[in-house]
């Protein structure tokens, strides 16, 4: 948890994303009929990820849940990969490395849930959210102070910005 030391911040060029619990707090609403109908997406996070495509970084979010939500949020924000129903994130993961051609010290991956581990453990920068589980975040290289939904992915990324004098 937050071990910084080892991190070549210039190398990061991607910034991977989990969706819910991370770019939203993890509550989603349902209309009776058993629709979803809304998440709740913070501004904080998507001038983060504006200011991040500023200074050259990509995005990409691998959810394990689908949503109109996340196709609307993803196109808002220049979002340049979206996967949806992904059961396989590292999988995920590695198309993206082999479609840019770039390697494992080139990603950050912003998860929260067991589910994620596999993939945080891929990458060369992993983090989670403050909300995130207990094994998540002790897992990973940085623990965010913001929870998710609440400005961590801001965090994150000026983090990396600002290890790299962009900020």
């Amino acid at each position: 948890m937050n071990n910084l030391d080892n991190i070549d911040f210039s190398k990061i060029k991607f910034v991977l994303m989990d969706m819910d619990g991370v770019l939203t707090d993890g509550t989603v609403l349902y209309s009776s009929d058993g629709e979803e109908i809304i998440k709740v997406f913070s501004v904080y996070d998507g001038y983060g990820i504006e200011r991040g495509h500023r200074h050259g970084l990509k995005f990409a979010i691998i959810s394990g849940r689908s949503a109109k939500a996340n196709e609307h949020r993803a196109r808002k924000l220049k979002i340049d990969i979206l996967y949806q129903d992904c059961g396989d994130k590292v999988a995920a993961y590695n198309e993206i490395m082999k479609k840019f051609g770039l390697e494992r010290d080139n990603f950050c991956y912003i998860g929260d849930e067991i589910f994620d581990l596999p993939l945080l453990n891929e990458v060369m920068f992993s983090c989670a959210p403050a909300n995130a589980v207990d094994e998540v975040k002790e897992a990973v290289d940085y623990v965010a102070i913001k929870e998710g939904g609440k400005g961590a992915v801001r965090e994150i990324i000026d983090l990396i910005l600002r290890k790299r004098n962009l900020i």
